[in-house]
């Protein structure tokens, strides 16, 4: 990392928190979050910022200004605004409470986050909302937007104290690489004040996720967190202004709104409630890079023992026969550790850890299994004979067992393939799960004997809807996108397979 942009015993202005952990979440049933939960985050988070921002007053948030007094914190209260009329007039009256009785500690009050962005409010309301609000309280009253929406719903701007937008480069129409993530901040905000020059711009949320998929050329990743808080800290600290980054700790809640990108926003890991990072310190992207090496060490080894225990009472196999081993190992190996690191991160609620085990066990197991059946020189079966249970080839062991993981492989590829094209959005790229048994299986198939041409319906099917998908991924995620084109990579890779396995026909 660049040195730390804050100066020695410099805080924070300010950081989003919202203190629910584990399955704790705001939507649904109404959650009560204990004041000792509270008390817990924020003596975490007083020796590094001198504010935290709310965004309601329910759910227990409502005690945040009476702890963070305890601290020494201010807070930048939030009142949520909805479709709800019920639930917006509970939030109004509360916050206008809860500013009148810690005038001290309650710097300003966002009235609404994100409502206009949302479609939940009429531009009308929320003015009305705004200034009923501003009228009972002395503190300045605000109000949180997209940077977009401010500059398209200008009587905002008369109702506020100041300004307050949000700059989110990763998810911006056009994703904003890490590496500029903190000149186009400054840009944005600078826009912005031109636009709007009579009154203060403070940015309500920026920050960036440490994990999740690409989008382009935004990728989540520890490091690419770090640096981007370094670098818009100490863009804003040359420019003069206050930044409020989102957000103190993870959110898994978010996960079902966001995929796996929705839920690691935050300075503070969810389940440690640790710091992420150190202010200009160095961050790894893999700090458990050595566990990781071991596992792969492991399945190599593994593989290396599947093919010398086919090869028993084979006439001294060729060479040939090992080099395509060497690769298998050599992949599986390499990629194994990165699976491992991928699933707690992608895997939400039991069907997304069944999915997540699911690829793992074709993973780990296609790639020995494939070794074995190179040693034997067996190919696998067409997927007609594999799925209808017909033909001598079931006989043998080593080949059911075998089709099988590659039939799971087959499922588990059409599944994310399907899923990255009609609803792409918070889909992650399982790359390295995905990638150990189709490398396996396409060496498999190319160090075998093919028999002669016999194509398959299945076969041909399930290639089409590999290849289309690829194309399609391939453009959609753009070539900034290096983990879409790895997958749609794979893909391909996955099709040329099942065209030649088309070409294994019954025998006898």
């Amino acid at each position: 990392m660049p040195p730390s942009p804050l100066a020695a015993g410099e805080k924070l202005y300010c950081i989003s928190y919202a203190p629910f952990r584990g399955n704790q979440s705001p939507l649904g049933t109404p959650t009560q979050i204990p004041a000792s939960q509270i008390d817990d985050d924020l003596a975490r988070l007083a020796p590094a910022t001198n504010c935290v921002r709310t965004y309601s007053t329910q759910d227990g948030l409502d005690q945040v200004p009476a702890i963070a007094a305890k601290y020494g914190l201010q807070v930048m209260q939030g009142i949520w605004l909805s479709s709800n009329a019920r639930r917006n007039r509970e939030e109004i009256e509360r916050g206008i409470a809860l500013a009148k009785q810690y005038p001290q500690v309650i710097r300003s009050l966002v009235v609404g986050n994100e409502v206009l962005l949302r479609g939940e409010m009429s531009v009308s309301d929320l003015v009305a909302a705004i200034r009923e609000v501003k009228a009972a309280v002395t503190i300045p009253v605000t109000y949180a937007e997209v940077w977009e929406f401010w500059l398209r719903y200008r009587d905002v701007y008369a109702a506020v104290d100041f300004v307050t937008i949000h700059i989110l480069p990763y998810w911006e129409d056009f994703p904003i690489p890490a590496a500029q993530a903190g000149s186009h901040v400054s840009s944005i905000r600078a826009h912005v004040a031109q636009a709007f020059p009579d009154k203060e711009i403070v940015i309500g949320e920026t920050g960036w996720p440490s994990a999740g998929r690409m989008r382009e050329g935004a990728r989540p990743s520890p490091a690419d967190q770090a640096r981007v808080m370094h670098d818009v800290l100490l863009v804003a600290k040359r420019g003069g202004y206050r930044v409020n980054l989102i957000e103190a700790f993870d959110q898994p809640w978010k996960r079902a709104l966001e995929g796996t990108v929705g839920g690691h926003w935050g300075v503070y890991d969810g389940q440690s409630r640790a710091p992420k990072f150190a202010w200009g310190e160095p961050v790894s992207n893999h700090p458990h890079w050595i566990l990781q090496a071991a596992l792969g060490f492991a399945l190599a080894a593994v593989i290396f023992l599947a093919a010398w225990w086919a090869s028993r009472g084979i006439e001294g196999p060729a060479l040939r026969r090992w080099i395509p081993v060497a690769a298998i190992a050599a992949t599986a190996g390499a990629l194994t550790g990165l699976m491992a690191e991928a699933i707690p991160l992608e895997s939400l609620g039991v069907g997304g850890w069944v999915r997540s085990l699911a690829m793992a066990l074709a993973a780990i197991a296609g790639p020995p299994l494939a070794a074995a059946a190179i040693m034997r020189q067996q190919p696998l079966p067409a997927l007609a004979t594999l799925l209808g249970g017909n033909g001598r080839a079931l006989q043998d062991r080593l080949v059911l067992i075998a089709g099988g993981v590659f039939v799971l492989t087959l499922i588990m590829a059409v599944q994310t393939a399907l899923g990255l094209v009609f609803d792409p959005r918070y889909k992650d790229f399982p790359n390295a799960a995905l990638g150990a048994p189709a490398a396996a299986y396409f060496i498999l198939m190319i160090a075998t004997p093919r028999p002669r041409l016999e194509y398959g319906m299945a076969e041909r099917l399930t290639a089409a809807v590999f290849v289309l998908s690829a194309v399609y991924i391939a453009f959609n995620e753009s070539f900034a996108n290096w983990q879409a084109q790895w997958f749609a990579g794979l893909l391909l890779l996955l099709a040329v397979t099942l065209l030649r396995l088309a070409g294994v026909r019954r025998r006898g």
